[in-house]
């Protein structure tokens, strides 16, 4: 078996050397890099099946890098931040980083949250396909079309929409979706859920603007939806 290749992005030799040896512990294959500058390069070169990225950085910063990598890659990635407001953490987060790990963390944790992500991404379908309206979801496949055009999505996008379309005009609580989703939680999470429904919206949006497919419930949660109430 082929291990999963982890990008580690962090300017701190002590920190990078230690993540890798735990994650290599774990099974999986790993390469550093310690500057911003230098990341895209190195991901089209040899590209990761995951990225840690820690936020300050020489160079281009990992707010910078993750919208770059997010324009041409669906990687899944997780921010390493020493930033403990929310608004950091959400920002990355609306950027389409996967989930967010704060400074001073437990190596045994970050793996947790790295296999918890490719379970996640490499979950054995139960239906390869859903369709609802214009919108099919292959989950074989992890694409989503919406009138012959494909909607890039991150890990956690595409099973939030799979979620919600499994169920039309079903109502689902933030406890729920984060439980399905993410298999876990942490302090705050409920307006992460929040920041990944919002930039769903927004793809959406942009090939169904007349359309609110994704409904808020107010003090309850979200539905997908197609027609109107």
């Amino acid at each position: 078996m082929i291990s999963r290749h982890i990008l580690v992005v962090e300017d701190e030799k002590k920190i990078a050397n230690l993540l890798c040896d735990y994650l290599k512990e774990a099974g999986f294959r790993t390469s550093t890099q310690d500057n911003g500058n230098r990341v895209i390069s190195q991901v089209k070169k040899d590209a990761p099946d995951l990225i840690l990225l820690d936020i300050m950085l020489p160079g281009k910063d990992g707010m910078e890098l993750c919208r770059e990598i997010r324009q041409v890659s669906n990687i899944p990635i997780i921010m390493i931040t020493a930033r403990v407001e929310e608004i950091d953490r959400l920002l990355g987060l609306e950027l389409g980083a996967d989930d967010y790990i704060c400074k001073p963390f437990s190596p045994r944790e970050v793996v947790a949250r790295v296999k918890t992500v490719f379970r996640r991404v490499h979950a054995e379908p139960q239906s390869n396909n859903l369709v609802v309206g214009s919108i099919s979801l292959d989950d074989e496949t992890h694409q989503v079309m919406i009138v012959n055009q494909v909607l890039n999505l991150t890990p956690n996008e595409f099973g939030l929409l799979k979620i919600m379309m499994s169920r039309p005009n079903r109502v689902f609580s933030r406890s729920e979706l984060i439980n399905r989703v993410q298999g876990y939680g942490f302090e705050g999470y409920d307006r992460t859920i929040d920041t990944h429904i919002k930039n769903l919206r927004k793809k959406i949006g942009r090939l169904l603007p007349d359309q609110e497919i994704i409904r808020t419930v107010y003090g309850i949660g979200y539905k997908f939806s197609v027609s109107s109430d």
